[in-house]
């Protein structure tokens, strides 16, 4: 393990999610949201979340990809969201009036470009920590919520900087999770719209054909910010060999997911528990060296944690008690070889690495 514990860049966190959503006050202990929330039955992971910004900074984690979500839900979709896209829309932007309060509060910091990414890194490099703010790239989890594509263009104005067409089920640009088929009429539009604006592509949640349609349509950088592999899970909210290596040839990275149910294969939500199946941040690794192994070497694995997105303790590695634990990751890792300057990279080092090359 390094002698210093690494940077951590989690590429995928729900924050303003929980905060507006959740009613989280994510700058407070981690421990006083937990019993703010004891005896709160509206969210199965009431009393068990895992994040807040104190934890993170005591985690070392000084960069993270902060999502917008809000789902458009067309008639007889069964999945909970929006009715219109107008309200999706607006959901987003009250999402981004949280990420602006942060910033003026100073606990976090907006990064949309290598000048302001090389100044934050510095930053951490010296420290102390505990009273820098936290760095933070906008993304969209789910591009339904963008009622037209000059939307986007307004959206990129605010600092997003990388978009995953779709989420679960039935999507306006492209079907997610749990859906099959192509691009939606407008998706090859989104896309362009997406590379001539230098986006990234994220391809978590598409389904198997529109992932293969988008990776052929669109030519700017892509990544898998919360994914694992299929060898390993079966399903489709996970990654095949040949989707993981389209993902590798094009120089990006795969975030590896904390979600049980994504990393031991059997897991019934709301019936397993980490106790009873053992599930353990060595499950983590196996995923983070699968891809590795596939790729050949360390340079395309990453951390993409989605802690907190709409799970807890109760579904997360049975030896990670809060965010912070993402430092016992290191010491997995160089018990299975891997070297210093491989952590580094695996645990921040690889996306910084990505967002080096799109930004230059």
């Amino acid at each position: 393990m390094p002698e210093k514990a690494p940077l951590i860049f989690d590429v995928h966190l729900d924050l303003s999610m929980n905060a507006l959503e959740w009613n989280r006050d994510l700058s407070r202990p981690l421990v006083e949201i937990r019993e703010r929330e004891a005896g709160q039955t509206d969210k199965p992971d009431r009393g068990q979340g895992t994040v807040s910004l104190p934890e993170m900074r005591r985690g070392n984690i000084g960069l993270f990809v902060g999502t917008q979500i809000a789902r458009y839900t067309k008639r007889h979709n069964p999945l909970p969201g929006w009715h219109s896209p107008a309200q999706a829309w607006a959901q987003t932007q009250g999402q981004l009036a949280w990420y602006r309060e942060m910033e003026q509060q100073g606990e976090l910091a907006q990064i949309t470009n290598l000048e302001q990414l090389e100044a934050h890194l510095a930053k951490w490099e010296t420290g102390p920590t505990e009273s820098l703010p936290i760095g933070y790239l906008l993304s969209l989890e789910g591009a339904d919520s963008m009622v037209t594509l000059g939307h986007l263009e307004q959206a990129y104005a605010s600092g997003l900087r990388a978009l995953g067409p779709a989420h679960y089920g039935p999507g306006t640009y492209a079907p997610g999770t749990d859906e099959s088929g192509p691009l939606g009429q407008a998706g090859p539009d989104l896309l362009r719209e997406m590379e001539r604006l230098g986006i990234i592509l994220d391809v978590t949640h598409l389904s198997d054909e529109s992932l293969d349609q988008a990776m052929d349509l669109f030519g700017g950088t892509v990544w898998a910010s919360h994914c694992n592999c299929r060898a390993l899970v079966p399903g489709d909210r996970q990654l095949s060999d040949e989707q993981l290596k389209r993902v590798i040839e094009r120089d990006g990275v795969i975030g590896a997911a904390f979600d049980a149910w994504m990393l031991i294969p059997g897991w019934q939500r709301g019936v397993t528990t980490p106790e009873s199946s053992g599930v353990a941040l060595s499950h983590v690794v196996d995923h983070i060296d699968y891809v590795c192994q596939l790729a050949g070497d360390a340079k395309h694995a990453c951390i993409g944690t989605d802690l907190d997105g709409g799970f807890g303790r109760e579904q997360s590695p049975g030896d990670m008690d809060t965010i912070a634990d993402l430092q016992k990751i290191p010491t997995i890792l160089a018990s299975r070889g891997y070297s210093p300057e491989d952590i580094d990279g695996i645990m921040g080092g690889n996306a910084i690495d990505l967002l080096r090359r799109t930004w230059s």
